[in-house]
């Protein structure tokens, strides 16, 4: 038998150095520094028109209504006139598909520009982060303010920068909650003290939210938090748009005069001023090729085309390239005319035709016929054959409807009982009625039916549904 081993010598033998590994890297803040430029100014034609729209639809009246109101206890959507309700959701499938494809394209075209440009969290961001900037200064300034001890204007800055972070945050939560309710109302009951409960709890939940994400989290939200950061890079190819770094023109990297010529030195155009990483809201090295956590948003560009200008070096040494160019194997000619982004597009023209005609044709009345399972058919006098259904009608106008119950598919078929169904908006209706057939004209065991209805007065409307009339068949008539 073998020994077992000395687990004391063993122990006794391991280095003394070996220690504990964490496995969670502790944050490290991330100052970035201000930068102006031409993407910088394409980024305010983007970020503010989106913000504009946000803030200011909740007070947009549509025919004296609120032109946009999520309306889930009434279970109502309105949209700039269009009233949808949960049996249109199959349109909001159809939207978030047509979306979601849209952004695939983009991606596969343009990299993560949805996220520089764009994405509510970088937008939101760098609003919490001009307000830091004019409260707390520049990044060595803000640098220098949280490394000092706490004194009477550390504590004045810091209250002011979170005191407008914290009225941005409830602005932005308040107006998201009055998409789901009347702004109005809703702005009233705040000055009068009277605001629901449950309005209060969604104010304050997503204040906290905002407060948190922009104001605290910033890049981890994209970096650990949002799943397009991850799967992104599925999507990109060596034809993709992305912020790349000219590794070719730009190493080695090294300081130098700004008279001398870096070939003679034998250096590349970067200058190694790191001020594309300073810049950076992810935190990151451009110059370590792309990496997930690059969203796209082109700050490095500027900051790196103010360094070539100075240094009257042509510009370019970070821009947004795609990997054939780099290699000098592609040209941008070849960006959009790609079978795979071909079939992205011709797929999205299709989704939206589809959509659009869908939302055009929609008639807000939905009609189901159930028929009556109890029984399968009823003789009368010897004469008729008669089926029992009923009629769900549901109005999904915002008028009330008259509506009239049509019979086709068969000339010897006719409806008895109710005929006429008045229903108010976004009512259900349900209503009993029955169809009978003259015996001598139900040669068939299963005769196929078709029933409208048709609205009387104002918008005409008309909805159908197909059925079955079930009779003896054969044996009626012989008889």
């Amino acid at each position: 038998m073998s020994e077992k081993p000395d687990v004391q010598n063993i122990t006794e033998e391991l280095p003394a150095e070996i220690g504990e590994v964490d496995l969670y890297q502790k944050r490290e803040k991330i100052y970035t520094r201000k930068i102006e430029g031409f993407f910088q100014r394409i980024r305010i034609f983007t970020g503010w028109p989106l913000l504009l729209g946000y803030f200011a639809t909740p007070w947009l009246k549509w025919n004296g209504n609120q032109a946009i109101l999520f309306d889930l206890p009434a279970r109502k959507f309105h949209i700039f006139g269009l009233t949808l309700w949960p049996q249109d959701f199959p349109l909001l499938a159809w939207a978030l598909i047509i979306s979601a494809f849209l952004l695939f394209l983009v991606t596969k075209l343009f990299g993560r520009i949805w996220c520089g440009y764009s994405c509510p969290q970088t937008v939101w961001t760098s609003m919490f982060m001009w307000i830091e900037q004019r409260t707390e200064g520049t990044r060595n300034q803000r640098i220098k303010l949280d490394k000092a001890p706490w004194s009477f204007k550390k504590m004045t800055k810091k209250s002011i920068k979170h005191g407008l972070w914290l009225g941005l945050a409830f602005y932005t939560a308040f107006t998201f909650v009055a998409y789901f309710t009347s702004a109005n109302e809703l702005i009233i009951s705040f000055f009068e003290l009277s605001v629901n409960a449950w309005a209060l709890f969604w104010v304050g939940l997503f204040t906290l939210l905002t407060y948190l994400n922009a104001g605290w989290l910033r890049e981890q939200v994209c970096m650990y938090m949002c799943p397009y950061a991850r799967f992104q890079s599925v999507m990109y190819d060596p034809n993709t748009l992305a912020v790349s770094y000219n590794v070719a023109r730009g190493e080695p990297r090294g300081s130098r005069k700004k008279d001398i010529d870096p070939k003679s030195q034998g250096l590349g155009d970067c200058v190694d001023c790191e001020l594309c990483v300073q810049v950076c809201p992810t935190g990151i090295d451009i110059r370590n090729g792309l990496q997930y956590e690059c969203i796209g948003c082109a700050l490095c560009i500027d900051a790196c085309d103010s360094i070539m200008d100075k240094m009257h070096y042509p510009r370019g040494l970070i821009s947004y390239s795609t990997e054939n160019q780099l290699l000098g194997k592609g040209q941008k000619k070849n960006l959009f005319f790609r079978l795979d982004t071909l079939g992205y597009a011709f797929a999205i023209s299709v989704m939206i035709a589809l959509f659009t005609y869908t939302l055009a044709t929609r008639v807000p009345l939905k009609l189901d016929i159930i028929r009556d399972r109890g029984q399968l058919y009823k003789i009368v006098d010897n004469t008729w054959v008669e089926n029992t259904y009923t009629a769900k009608v549901m109005n999904m106008s915002n008028s009330k409807q008259t509506l009239h119950l049509k019979l086709s598919g068969n000339e010897y078929a006719e409806i008895t009982g109710h005929q006429t169904i008045e229903i108010e908006p976004g009512e259900l209706n349900e209503t009993r009625f029955r169809i009978r057939i003259d015996t001598m004209h139900t040669n068939q065991a299963v005769i196929p039916l078709t029933i409208e209805i048709n609205s009387i007065g104002g918008e005409p409307l008309v909805a159908s549904a197909e059925t079955r009339f079930l009779s003896p068949g054969n044996t009626a008539s012989d008889k």
